[in-house]
């Protein structure tokens, strides 16, 4: 059946009738947008919303939005009752993660460090402790627990219609029975949306369709790399001794999570290999839908989850069910404006956590609208993160299957993605192979990390969080680098050519720094919004006039395309072009490397002659390539931007007379572990759209007497006119030379809690773990601030001295750099 009643115009229509998309209309009728449509196909949470779990629980990640979320969905479980007068079924009964082996522990131990230091009152305790909570858990191989009492359980189909109904008092118009055939896209951007009953002309669209989201993107050329998977629980029979107070417990080791349901218990399952379901797209009329188990697949599994249980093997199974869900490939949500049509906003592929989630996601997605930009870091979920090769067909089918057994694995911050690889090879690959290369995953890219020795296999062998077998592998490339010259292959940063007569003029605009001052030069810049905060960390040489040269993080190739595009004037001769896949990219880098680029090239490299920032097309054999001197690892250093078609030949000279100066292959973790010594700077990691370019220490890189200004320029004017500064990137190192550092490790000064390790590495040559962490501080963050107070670091639980410093540690007077 579908509704007649369809409005002509609304300013937002929400596609989807789930939690996610109700939070959406509900967040933005309270902030006054009342003219808001929620459109569903069938009923209010037929799709994956109905067969959810139903847990509420704000332990368990490292990532401080994703604790807001979940602090956000608490809040609204607790509050919306008295708001609509419509239950939750809200139940703070408690929630236990269980830590099987040492690795969990120390695993849990870093995320329960963080989450307190976020607000998370979250305990460790005994077996025995976990035994009196939950006495049907076994529990004789258990090193811990973790506990977090006020976490829990809600009914999922009246939490959402308890949303629903707070939207609608607010003045949110929800459709049932009313399908979106399609957005209606006009100039790339959103005009509409079309259903059997007429089209809605609206200025926004949000895309909450879940196991629909992609196909529903599809039709508009949006890429939404979202593919439905089997997912299972059991609910047993009536139990002795269940009750709907014993705790939600989850135990990852035996791929289950367990509460009460009608007197019996639920056994939810993560299998560590999934089945992708429906991969060429779920059928329209699936709703309330349920898929056909898989028993013979599934048998395993389930008698591991139900071992950590041993009574629910005793009693009757009263349900096994198999509904879809929506996976992403790296376990993050898909949220943002598409970076294909303006307007179009997505909030799907949620992992399975979209009840615990959801709400925030929606509050989020909302303010992103009303105000333009999102309120919190969003690089990490950003739909623009994604490439289009990731929304094929063999792609969704191989990464899925490992991206949903990843919910319950060990989370190593070292464990790299094994399936769906070799979609892009850098034209040197063959030759690193041979050279004893460990490549991992890099947007598609297969990347070396680390080198093996001449004689050794190059395998990860095991996972863990202290030192590996490739440590020492990887500090003799850092030392290579530091001591004598490193061969680098960084193919898989994104490259862009901007060209036209108006070209500079676009560019300088978009830039902080003045990239237009001088032909032959690179300069470092951010690109910033309206708010002075950080889109973009790159470099843009100029080449000529109408001729200019854009290198960014691969991770930001689809953000800096869409923002490059949105803020080129129509009227503009400025037209940009990929060229990431056109040009292999070798950095050269050490003390020297000067005298190996001289003997590769006629052209003079001396300092005079070649001078730090400079770029020039040089000869290397046959080949023209483009040569920049500049480092991202803090030694004299220059990028070489080969065409393809030149690629091996310079590769194989460079080799040859590589072998008279030492040179050495080196990797990415050489490449981390450089680079943060030099505190040098990676967006997406350590600064993020939520830090303006002086609380990130990069002022230097703005120009604020540029004649025509740039995109934010009064806002960080303004901010420096204030000066002093409550949030400030400070890198800090570990004195003791044996603990690791990876991300979320908690900083004290004075044992106080002063901020989080944003990103981090080994600093072979400083002697510690070393990363950088934005400090925020009642006081200015000033010299003395830094200098003075007993600055810690809590890794696992454990508080280890450090240092912090706003200047870099090593050469901060970049004297080894402009040698």
């Amino acid at each position: 059946m579908t509704n007649k009643n369809i409005p002509e115009s609304a300013r937002v229509v929400v596609i989807g009738g789930g939690i996610i998309g109700c939070s959406v209309a509900y967040h933005l009728a309270h902030m006054g947008w009342k003219d808001v449509v929620v459109l569903e196909r069938d009923k209010l949470t037929s799709g994956s919303t109905w067969h959810a779990a139903g847990l509420v629980v704000t332990y368990g990640s490292l990532c401080d939005v994703s604790i807001e979320w979940r602090v956000h969905t608490q809040w609204m479980c607790e509050n919306l009752e008295a708001e609509t007068g419509l239950s939750t079924g809200h139940m703070p009964i408690g929630f236990v993660e269980l830590a099987a082996d040492e690795d969990r522990l120390e695993e849990y131990r870093r995320v329960a460090a963080f989450n307190r230091y976020l607000g998370i009152d979250v305990q460790e305790i005994t077996p025995e402790r976990v035994q009196e909570l939950f006495p049907h858990a076994r529990v004789d191989d258990i090193e811990a627990g973790f506990y977090v009492a006020r976490d829990g359980r809600v009914n999922p189909v009246d939490f959402t219609m308890a949303i629903a109904k707070g939207a609608r008092l607010q003045g949110a118009t929800i459709l049932e029975d009313t399908p979106a055939v399609e957005v209606l896209i006009e100039g790339g951007k959103v005009v509409g949306v079309r259903t059997p009953g007429g089209d809605i002309a609206c200025e926004y669209v949000v895309n909450c369709a879940g196991v629909w989201a992609r196909q529903l993107g599809a039709k508009s050329g949006v890429n939404i790399p979202a593919q439905a998977a089997e997912h299972y629980y059991l609910i047993t029979e009536p139990m002795e001794g269940m009750n709907t107070s014993l705790p939600v417990i989850e135990d990852p080791s035996c791929h289950g999570y367990y509460r009460e349901e009608g007197g019996g218990m639920m056994v939810g399952l993560f299998e560590p290999a999934c089945a992708p379901w429906c991969l060429d797209g779920v059928p329209e009329d699936f709703v309330f839908g349920e898929i056909q188990p898989d028993w013979e697949r599934m048998t395993p599994y389930v008698e591991k989850a139900m071992s950590r249980v041993p009574a629910t093997m005793d009693a009757g199974v009263r349900l096994f069910f198999c509904g879809p869900e929506a996976f992403t490939p790296d376990l993050a949500p898909i949220i943002g404006e598409a970076p294909e049509v303006e307007n179009y906003f997505v909030a799907a592929g949620l992992n399975s956590i979209g009840i615990t989630t959801g709400p925030g996601v929606g509050r989020t997605i909302a303010r992103w609208i009303v105000n333009g930009y999102p309120d919190v870091d969003v690089s990490w979920c950003n739909i623009d993160r994604f490439q289009p090769y990731q929304g094929n067909r063999q792609y969704r089918a191989e990464r899925t299957v490992e991206s949903l057994g990843l919910v319950y694995a060990a989370h190593y911050p070292t464990r790299p993605m094994a399936t769906a690889r070799d979609a892009k090879r850098s034209p040197f690959h063959d030759r690193l192979k041979a050279a004893g290369a460990y490549f991992r995953d890099v947007s598609g890219y297969e990347s070396v990390d680390w080198y093996a020795p001449q004689g050794v296999e190059p395998k990860t062998g095991e996972l863990g969080w202290g030192r590996l077998h490739w440590f020492p592998y990887w500090e003799a490339e850092h030392r290579a680098v530091r001591e004598g010259v490193g061969l680098m292959d960084m193919s898989f940063m994104c490259k862009f050519l901007l060209q036209g007569r108006d070209a500079g003029k676009v560019i300088n605009h978009i830039s902080a720094n003045d990239v237009c001052a001088e032909t032959g030069m690179i300069t470092y810049t951010q690109w910033l919004n309206e708010r002075g905060t950080i889109e973009a960390d790159l470099t843009v040489t100029k080449l000529a006039d109408d001729k200019y040269w854009i290198v960014a993080t691969d991770t930001g190739y689809g953000h800096v395309e869409a923002w490059l595009k949105r803020h080129t004037p129509a009227d503009a001769h400025a037209i940009h072009t990929d060229v990431t896949g056109a040009y292999g990219q070798l950095n050269i880098q050490g003390p020297r490397a000067r005298e190996l680029m001289q003997r590769l090239t006629s052209t003079d490299m001396s300092n005079e002659a070649f001078p730090f920032r400079a770029a020039r097309t040089i000869d290397i054999g046959l080949a023209r390539v483009l040569c920049i001197r500049i480092t991202y690892l803090g030694e004299l250093g220059y990028e070489l931007y080969i065409p393809c078609e030149n690629a091996t030949q310079v590769y194989d000279r460079i080799v040859r007379e590589g072998e008279h100066v030492g040179l050495a292959h080196t990797g990415l973790k050489a490449l981390a572990s450089l680079r943060m010594e030099k505190a040098y700077r990676d967006y997406g990691h350590d600064i993020d759209a939520t830090d303006t370019v002086l609380e990130a220490g990069l002022g230097f890189a703005v120009a604020l007497d540029k004649p025509d200004g740039f995109i934010g320029r009064d806002a960080v004017a303004k901010q420096k006119a204030g000066r002093a500064l409550y949030k400030r990137l400070l890198q800090v190192l570990i004195t003791d030379p044996e603990p690791m550092m990876y991300h979320g490790e908690v900083v004290y000064r004075d044992g106080v809690t002063v901020g989080h390790i944003r990103a981090a590495s080994y600093g072979h040559t400083l002697g510690g773990a070393v990363g950088l962490c934005m400090v925020h501080s009642d006081d200015p963050v000033r010299p003395d601030f830094w200098r003075t107070g007993v600055w810690e670091v809590d890794i696992a639980g454990k508080r280890y001295p450090a240092k912090a410093s706003l200047r870099p540690m090593y050469d901060p007077k970049m004297e080894r750099i402009k040698a």
